[in-house]
């Protein structure tokens, strides 16, 4: 059986956003969600050799210049404040 439903993830956990016909499937039934993020675009460079060449080029900067070791550390809630 194959039924799909748009959900929301909120307060950790799947809310349906439309109603489904979920009659066939049982109390406790395991489930497969696949999940589809309209927000994330596919990469614009297809090309394997330009996809190299640009993380190398990523990676030299990096190294170039690396994070120094007095960099101020920060909890976890000071990385994911919402402004």
């Amino acid at each position: 059986m194959s039924v799909r439903l748009r959900v929301i993830y909120k307060d950790g956990a799947f809310v349906p956003v439309t109603a489904g016909d979920l009659s066939g499937v049982r109390e406790n039934a395991e489930v497969e969600i696949t999940l589809h993020d309209p927000y994330t675009l596919p990469p614009t460079v297809t090309d394997p050799v330009e996809r190299t060449q640009i993380i190398r080029e990523l990676l030299a900067r990096m190294n170039a210049n690396p994070i120094p070791v007095n960099a101020p550390r920060f909890t976890r809630e000071e990385l994911h404040e919402r402004r």
